[in-house]
């Protein structure tokens, strides 16, 4: 299979597991709680196997950007933590910043 559908499924573990974390309550709440353990372990071995084919820091910059914004978007719908626009601002740069690796850097190919 393809590093880069891989590397999404591994994104999506890792946003359920992180998403999941307020709901677990310190892992009080069985279902959110399986949900936690059970995201990143999928999350972490299908990152393994992405770095069979994509270099590590592409993977892991990738990986790290949209976990970090699709968490922000969730926690706005699921908690009401909707971002500012200080955040906002951040979330852009990140975007910029894994679009920069993505479009120009060598260590891509």
């Amino acid at each position: 299979m393809n590093g880069y559908v891989l590397l999404a499924l591994a994104i999506v573990a890792e946003v359920i597991a992180t998403s999941s974390l307020k709901a677990a309550e310190n892992f009080t709440r069985l279902w959110p709680s399986v949900l936690v353990v059970t995201g990143y372990v999928a999350a972490f071995w299908l990152l393994m196997q992405v770095m069979k084919t994509v270099p590590v820091g592409v993977a892991y910059a990738i990986w790290c950007g949209a976990g970090i914004v699709l968490v922000t978007l969730i926690a706005g719908v699921l908690y009401r933590q909707v971002p500012d626009l200080a955040a906002w601002i951040g979330i852009a740069l990140i975007i910029a910043g894994v679009a920069v690796i993505q479009l120009f850097s060598k260590m891509t190919h």
